[in-house]
Order: structure tokens, then C-alpha cells, then sequence
């Protein structure tokens, strides 16, 4: 029975073919969805794959690659208290301002000299959240010999994954369109 005449069955209507209507603009690049996921290391769903495999990513960029971003370089040299709060800023999410994280770190630098142990525990937050490998070291030896260069590279690690440092975390989100998905990851 032809589903276009009066009279036929909803079996008949429903195995007519759809048409192809195309998917709705969304800013994410057209794709095989698996294909994308693979790629984006911002995709949610990328990390959990990640760990499904227990694949552990590399850093876009070594320890000691501290002048391949001069600017960042001369921040982390003068005042790394702007960029350990920076860097704990994004890696909790924005729970945490920049300026308190920053003081916490400023205030251990100057009276204990010990910021590294404060430092050290927000690498290994940062690589759990992009599975990083732990190298060259562990966390803590490498805050501990290296402070400037791992605050550099962690630095540059998040700009490399599209972070606008000097914005924050909620600028670069609003920028990219994802502050809703980040809030409701925050509030879960």
C-alpha cells in the first residue's frame, strides 16, 4: 500500500525514508562523532576513552621549553604567584579565584619558602584531569627542583588545550560557549 494515499497503515508510513534534514549549527566541527572525540581533547567524552584505555597523554611541551613562550616565561620569573593562580584557577574549575589561590602560593613563597609543595599538588590534580604522564619525575621533584619550569609548562600545557590564561577560566569558557556544560559539570 503506498503511504502518500489515504488510507494506510501507520507500519506503512513508518517504514517510509526520512528526509535528510542537515544537523543543526552548533559550532562543533561535522563529523563522525567517534572521529571528533578522538581529536578533541576538550570533548568530555575524550578523557573517559582515554581512561577506558588507560592511555596516558604526553605534554605538549617539555620541562625545560620555558622560552618557547617568552612572555609566560618572564610572568613565571617575576611573579609566579600570577601564574600558579592562573594555573589553579583552571585546574579547579573556577572554584577557586585566581587571587586566592595566588595569595595562598605568595604567602607560602615568602614566609616559608615551601610553595612548592603547594604547587605540586595542583600537577598532579592537573594531570589527572588530562592524563598526563608523570615525567620526567614525580610531581613533587619536579616542584621541588624546577618550580619555574614546571609552573611554565603547565602553563603553556593549558593554553595549548585552548585556555585564554589571562582571561580565566569563565571568559575562556564564554568565549568557546561551554560555560553552561561547565557549570553543570561543577554543580555534578
Amino acid at each position: 500500500m503506498d503511504p502518500s494515499k489515504p488510507g494506510a497503515s501507520a507500519l506503512e508510513i513508518d517504514t517510509k525514508p526520512q528526509p535528510a534534514y542537515p544537523p543543526p549549527v552548533t559550532g562543533i566541527p561535522v563529523g563522525h562523532a567517534s572521529q571528533y572525540i578522538n581529536e578533541n581533547p576538550q570533548h568530555p567524552q575524550y578523557h573517559h576513552q582515554q581512561r577506558q584505555h588507560g592511555q596516558q597523554a604526553r605534554w605538549s611541551s617539555g620541562l625545560c621549553d620555558c622560552c618557547s613562550d617568552v612572555p609566560g616565561c618572564c610572568l613565571t620569573c617575576w611573579c609566579p604567584c600570577i601564574t600558579f593562580g592562573r594555573i589553579a584557577e583552571i585546574t579547579d574549575k573556577g572554584t577557586t579565584p585566581c587571587a586566592v589561590s595566588g595569595a595562598i602560593y605568595g604567602l607560602l613563597y615568602w614566609f616559608t619558602g615551601c610553595s612548592c609543595l603547594y604547587s605540586c599538588l595542583y600537577r598532579s590534580k592537573l594531570r589527572r584531569q588530562y592524563m598526563l604522564e608523570e615525567s620526567p619525575c614525580n610531581d613533587c621533584l619536579v616542584h621541588c627542583c624546577c618550580e619555574s619550569c614546571a609552573l611554565c609548562q603547565e602553563y603553556r600545557e593549558l593554553e595549548h588545550r585552548g585556555f585564554d590564561m589571562a582571561s580565566g577560566i569563565y571568559f575562556t569558557l564564554i568565549f568557546l560557549g561551554q560555560l553552561q556544560i561547565w557549570d553543570s559539570k561543577i554543580i555534578n
